[in-house]
């Protein structure tokens, strides 16, 4: 098999009705086309039809945290999981939303870049980021930092967001999902 070609492939059209119906309401009005990403949970209708109330509190407006923060969280995490796909498709989706600049963005994305254009509060994401994925833990100095920020809700949030953004790379990665052609790519 080809590394680089999809191990699941994501499901192409004709869909039956109700898998239609199942990926419009994954797409968000935005999209250009129904994502690879949806196509490739749809394998799984059930999954997927559950998985939208999640995502869609995380990236909806119920959700506590601002943009830039859950960006921040999401970017970082799907850099440290090699998680191109999705890492290009939030950059594309919402980078420009979210305040960054490209400087800050290559912050984000390496853990070898100077750091120094994030904010305070954009270090301190990164920097649980990094403790999570090391270990699965956040030290007790990053959390009195990190509690000075954020209250319990939004903590609480900002765990079960990166979480799920490692869950949602694993699928990524080894599915193999396809890039989106209007997704940012690695400057690496």
């Amino acid at each position: 098999m080809n590394p680089s070609s999809p191990r699941l492939a994501p499901l192409a059209p004709p869909y039956s009705p109700e898998l239609q119906a199942l990926l419009t309401k994954m797409t968000p009005p935005a999209a250009p086309a129904i994502l690879a990403l949806f196509r490739t949970f749809a394998h799984n209708p059930e999954l997927a039809e559950r998985m939208t109330g999640w995502g869609g509190y995380l990236l909806g407006r119920k959700a506590s945290l601002t943009l830039r923060d859950r960006e921040v969280v999401i970017n970082r995490v799907c850099a440290r999981c090699g998680a191109e796909y999705e890492w290009g498709v939030h950059v594309a989706a919402f980078a420009q939303a979210a305040g960054f600049t490209p400087e800050q963005n290559a912050a984000i994305a390496d853990p070898g870049a100077d750091a120094s254009s994030l904010t305070e509060r954009d270090r301190l994401l990164v920097q649980m980021v990094d403790e999570l994925h090391e270990g699965s833990n956040v030290s007790d100095a990053l959390w009195a930092q990190l509690a000075t920020h954020w209250p319990a809700p939004q903590l609480v949030e900002l765990l079960m967001l990166a979480g799920w953004y490692r869950a949602i790379s694993y699928v990524c990665n080894v599915a193999r999902v396809p890039l989106e052609p209007w997704g940012e790519r690695w400057a690496r």
